[in-house]
């Protein structure tokens, strides 16, 4: 695949129209493009004034066989009447392919943004992905990646190394605060802990909140430790955190059994989610849309509070973890 097609050059409105008809499905709306860096997803309604999103994956991301374990999930667990975005069955198959593009179709979900700080959402949301892991336990990924310091760490590491978007004042300075880290999240991260298929990037903004949550974007989905689709909807100072995580869990655990000593893994998650999120952005900066995006990337200043955030995390992965009462 060449560099045009790799950063979306060639995916212009008609490539995806044409795409669709393909498909079956004739456009009768415009494309509104949807907020979504890693992927182009376009939201439309067709001649029966049906709505539906269109997903064109990023190439040379994932393969088609990673795809379509990202589906099969999706389908498990429309099947289990979890409320989630799952693909659509068009002529037989959920991945479609067109002008060199893997794409995809979903109904189209409305509702509102959940609210962090709702704790009956909260609670419902807990439940539900208790009930996504409790689906997850029944099959396995074989083709998505397994979380660990590899991808999260390792690689990104030798990838801003090797970055000309460093200041090269500041490199050192960034790449011995991210060594420390580094050396440290080795001592601290486990894999002690049930392997199971994740959403992967279970944060706010991928529910919508309509009577209830509904999930969306299966993109980061990947075999890991179930604190990952939950860590990230804890907020506030600690003790708000034991608030929530009381509420959380105990909803959880209507469905699935939690792991209390996976609490340990918040902090290392978290650091290995900031480092390869930098990582992630420098990787794709020769795609228009990531400069265009994310302009405070070439400030020098922006550099120096990586350090300093990657600083102050290495010292967090020396604290004890938080500490919970068992939930039964």
């Amino acid at each position: 695949m060449n560099d045009a097609a790799f950063n979306f050059h060639t995916l212009d409105p008609e490539t995806i129209v044409d795409a669709l008809w393909d498909t079956g499905i004739r456009v009768e709306s415009g494309l509104t493009a949807l907020n979504s860096y890693e992927n182009r997803v376009y939201q439309f309604t067709d001649e029966d004034k049906r709505r539906y999103v269109a997903k064109f994956y990023r190439p040379q991301r994932w393969s088609a066989e990673q795809i379509l374990e990202e589906h099969t999930f999706a389908l498990d667990l429309k099947t289990d009447e979890v409320p989630l975005a799952a693909p659509l069955l068009l002529q037989g198959k959920t991945l479609h392919q067109h002008a060199g593009f893997w794409f995809a179709i979903f109904p189209s979900l409305g509702g509102r943004q959940y609210e962090s700080d709702n704790e009956d959402q909260m609670e419902a949301v807990g439940r539900f992905i208790g009930r996504i892991h409790q689906t997850a336990a029944k099959g396995a990924f074989h083709s998505r990646p397994t979380m660990g310091l590899e991808e999260y760490i390792l690689q990104p590491l030798q990838l801003l190394e090797n970055s000309p978007l460093i200041p090269v004042k500041l490199k050192p300075l960034l790449l011995a605060a991210l060594e420390r880290l580094g050396k440290t999240l080795q001592q601290c991260w486990h894999t002690d802990w049930r392997p199971l298929r994740l959403h992967g990037d279970c944060h706010a903004g991928n529910i919508l909140w309509r009577d209830g949550p509904s999930f969306v974007d299966l993109d980061d989905a990947r075999t890991g430790p179930a604190i990952q689709d939950l860590w990230m909807l804890i907020n506030g100072d600690r003790q708000e955190q034991r608030i929530q995580w009381d509420i959380l869990l105990e909803a959880y655990g209507e469905f699935s059994d939690f792991d209390l000593h996976e609490l340990s893994l918040i902090e290392p998650l978290r650091a290995m989610r900031m480092v390869y999120y930098l990582a992630w952005v420098v990787r794709r900066w020769q795609d228009p849309a990531f400069p265009r995006s994310f302009p405070w990337m070439t400030d020098e200043d922006f550099w120096r509070r990586q350090i300093g955030l990657f600083t102050e995390q290495e010292k967090l992965l020396h604290e004890p973890p938080i500490q919970l009462a068992p939930v039964f």
